[in-house]
């Protein structure tokens, strides 16, 4: 009998361990229904919030940036090169890892009040510049050399060109001067393409002024090294020889990671021997005596280094060498009337561009120092497109500048008076792309 009571006992044991769990499951599986009914929920919310916060910042845009293209931002443009002007839909070899693939668009432009402290002033006499706008798309630039290589190429559907520069011991041009003067300035930008977390810290372009005209670093010489590490904050590197003896080697804090990746103007003055640098509005050196004295650098040279080849890629244009940089202020004063071309815009446009703002903010100074002083803005353009059209965009320059000075120094508008002349008074050749910057100007002239 015990024998026959054991088993009963066991599978009413069993029955009940089967049943109890039955009803657990079951109500846990009620319990896991609801709560994946829940993140269903959220999910949708979290989607319908996404494409509603999607479609207003494209409502916002159109209102904020009149004339934009949508989507364009999202695309993946890539360098075009090889003698095709179409842009190329693939991302770029090498570039699973990488957080910049392409041409980084996606940042907003610094205002022009970030620039009203900017104080860089450019030369206002041009020496050299090169947009690359009479190159050929995959030619080397004709006003370069080079022991390394490069090519001219479009990125994505943009018109501008671009050199990019390959690795390689020396990438360099001689401007077509026989030596540098005492006081000149030197800008361009700079774009990237495939840095990432993985870019070395010793990847750097080299921008270099000598005395030796081959490729070599000279006996004497002035460098700033700028960092494209993305993954710590290298800082810029100035150096210098005088005379076959370093004397300064510098490595200056910065962290301008955030700058290499969304196109940086890179401005460089020299006034005799002292030697300053700017990444867009900040000054990161300002050294009074590097430069060797008594003109004797005449040589600017680029040297790109540490980039692995095909992954990232280097690429600079509107490179502007010019005589002076020296204050302005003085000169309106003492003669009543200054033109430069260091006041930039948008290609077509009159947006103005934020690194203007070094002239501006001395044109204010003059205004503010002498409450007596009033000021005509007069635009000058080059003669590309029709003449309606140029004059009708120098006024609108001219009104921009204008506007500048009103709205963010606080000039009293009755002080200031705007005029275009279009491309009706030229003073360089506009068959050339130098001659066209010189053309595309700005005077001040006191009233």
């Amino acid at each position: 009998m015990k024998t026959l009571k054991q088993p009963f006992k066991l599978f009413l044991g069993f029955f009940f361990m089967i049943s109890f769990c039955g009803s657990v499951n079951a109500q846990f599986l009620k319990k896991l229904g609801k709560k994946a009914q829940k993140a269903a929920e959220r999910t949708i919310e979290r989607r319908v919030e996404e494409e509603s916060s999607k479609t207003t910042d494209k409502a916002l845009d159109s209102i904020l940036e009149p004339g934009s293209k949508g989507e364009q931002g999202q695309q993946v443009p890539n360098p075009t090169s090889g003698g095709s002007n179409e842009p190329s839909s693939t991302s770029s070899p090498g570039n699973e890892n990488n957080e910049s693939s392409s041409p980084n668009t996606s940042k907003e432009p610094k205002s022009l009040t970030v620039y009203s402290k900017f104080d860089f002033v450019p030369g206002d006499k041009p020496m050299f510049f090169d947009d690359f706008g009479n190159d050929f798309i995959g030619d080397f630039p004709s006003k370069w050399n080079t022991n390394a290589g490069g090519e001219v190429v479009t990125l994505g559907d943009s018109s501008q060109k671009w050199f990019e520069m390959k690795s390689g011991y020396n990438i360099f041009f001689i401007p077509n001067v026989p030596q540098l003067p005492e006081e000149y300035t030197i800008e361009f930008d700079v774009e990237t393409v495939g840095l990432s977390k993985k870019t070395s810290s010793t990847a750097h372009l080299r921008v270099d002024l000598s005395d030796d005209d081959k490729f070599k670093e000279g006996a004497n010489f002035v460098q700033a090294h700028i960092p494209f590490c993305q993954y710590s904050p290298i800082g810029i590197t100035v150096e210098n020889k005088k005379n076959n003896k370093r004397e300064i080697y510098s490595t200056i804090k910065a962290d301008i990671r955030d700058e290499i990746l969304n196109k940086p103007h890179i401005s460089i003055a020299v006034n005799k021997e002292r030697y300053r640098v700017w990444v867009n509005e900040v000054k990161y050196a300002d050294v009074p005596k590097m430069v060797p004295s008594g003109s004797i650098l005449h040589t600017l040279k680029f040297h790109m280094n540490n980039f692995k080849d095909g992954e990232e890629r280097i690429f600079i244009s509107n490179l502007k060498v010019a005589e002076g940089g020296v204050d302005l202020r003085r000169k309106l004063i003492a003669e009543g009337k200054i033109s430069t071309n260091g006041i930039l815009f948008n290609s077509g446009s009159a947006n103005l561009k934020p690194e203007s703002m070094g002239i501006i903010r001395q044109i204010y100074q003059v205004l503010q120092q002498d409450s007596g002083i009033n000021l005509k803005i007069v635009g000058h353009t080059d003669s590309d497109g029709d003449d309606g059209t140029n004059m009708s965009l120098s006024k609108s320059r001219a009104e921009a500048v204008k506007k500048a000075l009103v709205e963010v120094y606080g000039v009293s508008d009755s002080r200031l008076q705007a005029e275009g002349k279009g491309e009706s008074e030229p003073v360089a050749d506009n068959g050339t792309s130098g001659g066209k910057a010189q053309n595309r100007r700005v005077e001040f002239i006191k009233i």
